[in-house]
């Protein structure tokens, strides 16, 4: 598991920017960015929903700023004065303004942009999967964004995770959910696409090496957990965590596809057209980046197994909650 050293005071007055930090991964990179020392400015669309993590850090240690990554000068107005720069923005699916293309994309280069102004070095998360070649717009845009980054400030680090679990997730959290109201769930593509789930903390921990100046200059991160898994086998995990028996039912590629397409366009939806794309490919740490240390080795972190964390927040989805005898 992720290690990271508390102390009773600051050990630094640096500054870091993170955009994106009251999300799932990014109230993780505030709290270990705060827990080391750090001031940190959290940078987001609505202040006002990011109160909860003041309480974090030490009386002012954590500040938080109105800004939105399609708007530069609100980037550059975050940005001013910090000594680091850290990127988390992301959607995974699109919904009014909010495209690939306007976050992923344009934001990515508006922060680099002022990262490069500012002279402060930039660690951006990305994801395994992304490709230009990739057949959905999600993994394009974030190939494009990483080009992006890598124009405007070359010795960026980059952070590719797998797919990432934890408290807060919407991955175990939302099948667990399902699976309490609905006897039966999908297996998209038959449940064979691999996945190497990794821990939010590990990645956290990954952002907090980055900063710390402890990762390659100009380097591709690839994180993933230490077990390599079907969704298939996911599926069951979860099933068998909070207790539940359920029909686990094949849904082909192509039927997952004209399913999304009449749904996608509600409010909430489960499954989006380029969700089901991205399912065709595995989420898997590469061999090259394995080679090459570009992985949690390469950062000195351990990576933490699901049956560490799963029961630590999927008890409550059991029948009688953390009471409940589950036979492992």
């Amino acid at each position: 598991m992720s290690d990271v050293t508390v102390t009773d005071r600051p050990v630094s007055d640096s500054l870091v920017t993170v955009f994106g930090g009251s999300g799932f991964l990014g109230r993780h990179v505030v709290r270990a960015l705060a827990m080391r020392g750090y001031r940190v400015r959290v940078a987001v669309r609505r202040p006002e929903l990011a109160g909860f993590l003041q309480p974090i850090g030490f009386v002012g240690q954590i500040q938080v700023s109105q800004a939105n990554v399609r708007y530069p000068d609100s980037v550059a107005r975050a940005v001013d004065g910090a000594e680091a720069v850290v990127n988390l923005v992301g959607v995974l699916a699109q919904g009014g303004r909010q495209t690939f293309d306007a976050v992923h994309v344009f934001g990515a280069r508006a922060v680099a942009a002022a990262a490069a102004a500012q002279g402060a070095p930039l660690v951006h998360v990305s994801a395994i999967g992304a490709d230009a070649a990739s057949p959905s717009g999600y993994g394009r845009s974030k190939a494009e964004a990483e080009a992006a980054v890598r124009a405007a400030v070359p010795e960026a680090v980059i952070l590719r995770p797998s797919l990432v679990f934890g408290p807060e997730d919407d991955f175990f959290n939302r099948f667990a959910a399902m699976a309490r109201l609905s006897p039966v769930l999908p297996l998209i593509g038959g449940g064979a696409t691999r996945f190497q789930p990794v821990f939010v903390g590990d990645v956290a921990a990954a952002v907090l090496r980055a900063v710390d100046g402890k990762a390659r200059a100009a380097t591709t991160y690839e994180l993933g957990g230490p077990e390599v898994r079907t969704f298939r086998e996911l599926m069951e995990l979860m099933l068998r965590e909070i207790g539940h028996s359920r029909l686990l039912v094949d849904l082909p590629f192509g039927l997952a596809n004209l399913m999304a397409r009449l749904t996608q366009w509600a409010p909430g939806a489960p499954l989006t057209t380029d969700q089901v794309a991205m399912l065709r490919a595995d989420n898997v740490v590469s061999d090259a980046a394995q080679a090459e240390g570009r992985t949690f080795g390469g950062l000195d972190i351990t990576p933490t197994a699901l049956a560490v964390v799963l029961p630590t927040y999927l008890w409550r989805f059991r029948k009688a909650g953390q009471f409940t005898r589950v036979e492992t």
